[in-house]
């Protein structure tokens, strides 16, 4: 007899961990990793000849401009060109990127280069304006698709390119909105009447001019009081801070810890001043501080700013001390501590990041405030010092004095700013855990 025939089961391919990876597990991959890296690197390529053209032309007072359609179709290539190959035979790929290169050379050559200039441009700014822009533009993109594949992508891959995108984008347009007006302003401060006149684009300075560049602001100094609106605006904005506490830091306590009828009203209607918009109230308390003499004094400007700023602390100041432990204040309590005692010997210290950090956000709007300073002061002697550059905005002036008296009223509270910070970030943050 013969053995019965016994069938060998085939065996089973059990998928490798990079494919099951790459597809996400049970994900079903996308079949748009072709387009998707062409189109990233299209829009990434044409922002960086935007930023490339604006950079350049500012440091060297050259003219350079983006072609649109040629930066796209550079753009395009390079994104086909940096997806990772997936595993697939180089041979195809190079054909590939090789073939789809005449469509950036049709672009230049029927067209326009992706950045061009007139010209007044020259031959050695176009060539630093291209080397920026090839590294600009091919670098970071390789960052950015190095994990889209060449091929079909899983939703998880298509979304992290995206993200990157998405994120170098984001630091780049807002680093420009903030950069290039300040550097505008420093840099036209920075010449002479004549200079403006021949060319007002030309955004460059001579290093050989010294200390004659900063002629502008000694001529504040000396020829336009600013002495005077930068003290002026430095004590108004001290005593608003100092205002604000005293009544703020006994408001939020009784809100925080007090238990009274209306509690809950009242802190939800701190902010209700900001419902209403400045402009709205500037006309009565212009008509009201006339009628009491304190319209163009400087009493006046420290009556109204507290009540500007006094809503906000009372908001900022009872989150902090809800997060503050009741049991260390009713511990002083039962030492024999009064309310008061309390507050000045326990809650304050603890409390010294929150106040440092609303004390900073009230100088800010006391030093940065202008609508009420431009209506109600007309003694150029009490002037802040928003109301004295607005005083400079006239064809009396030379624009780059203008200019100079904006930096001098930015320049302070940016330091400020950015050297107290952390104390500022550590405030805002510190109550909003409870214990």
């Amino acid at each position: 007899m013969s053995a019965p025939d016994t069938e060998v089961p085939k065996p089973v391919h059990a998928p490798t961990p990079g494919a099951a990876a790459r597809h996400g597990g049970l994900a079903a991959p996308l079949q748009f990793g072709y387009v998707a890296g062409p189109v990233i690197g299209a829009l990434w390529c044409f922002t960086m000849a935007v930023v490339t053209c604006v950079a350049v032309s500012f440091a060297t007072g050259r003219p350079l401009a983006p072609a649109f359609l040629p930066c796209l179709a550079m753009g395009a290539w390079l994104g086909f060109v940096w997806l990772p190959d997936g595993g697939r035979a180089p041979g195809p790929r190079i054909a590939w990127s090789a073939g789809l290169a005449l469509v950036p050379a049709a672009a230049f050559l029927l067209l326009r280069p992706a950045i061009f200039g007139t010209e007044e441009t020259g031959f050695w700014t176009g060539v630093v304006a291209w080397v920026l822009f090839g590294a600009a533009s091919a670098l970071p993109l390789a960052r950015i698709l190095q994990s889209l594949p060449f091929g079909s992508a899983t939703r998880h891959e298509f979304e992290e390119a995206v993200i990157r995108f998405l994120t170098g984008f984001g630091y780049i347009f807002f680093t420009a909105i903030v950069f290039i007006p300040f550097y505008v302003m420093v840099m036209t401060s920075l010449k002479n009447q004549q200079q403006l006149l021949q060319n007002p684009l030309d955004f460059t300075i001579d290093l050989s001019e010294g200390w004659g560049l900063f002629r502008s602001y000694a001529e504040l100094f000396t020829d336009f009081n600013f002495g005077s609106y930068l003290w002026v605006s430095f004590y108004v904005s001290v005593l608003t801070v100092f205002i604000t506490l005293l009544f703020s830091v006994p408001g939020a306590y009784a809100v925080a810890r007090l238990r009274f009828k209306g509690v809950k009203a009242f802190s939800r209607s701190i902010l209700l001043i900001y419902m209403v918009p400045m402009i709205v109230l500037a006309l009565p308390i212009y008509i009201i501080f006339s009628m009491v003499g304190l319209r163009n004094s400087i009493v006046g400007i420290v009556m109204i700013y507290p009540v500007t700023t006094i809503p906000v602390a009372l908001y900022m100041l009872q989150g902090y001390f809800r997060g503050l432990p009741a049991e260390v204040e009713e511990a002083g309590l039962m030492d024999g501590l009064n309310r008061l005692q309390v507050i000045w010997k326990i809650t304050l210290p603890l409390a010294l990041p929150a106040l440092a950090s609303v004390s900073l956000y009230v100088f800010m709007i006391a030093w940065n405030e202008f609508l009420l300073a431009f209506m109600l002061l007309d003694d150029p002697s009490k002037f802040t010092l928003t109301r004295g550059v607005a005083s400079l905005n006239s064809s009396e002036v030379p624009r780059q004095h203008l200019m100079a008296g904006s930096v001098i009223a930015t320049v302070p509270i940016m330091a400020l700013f950015l050297g107290l910070e952390r104390f500022m970030t550590k405030g805002l943050t510190a109550g909003s855990v409870k214990g």
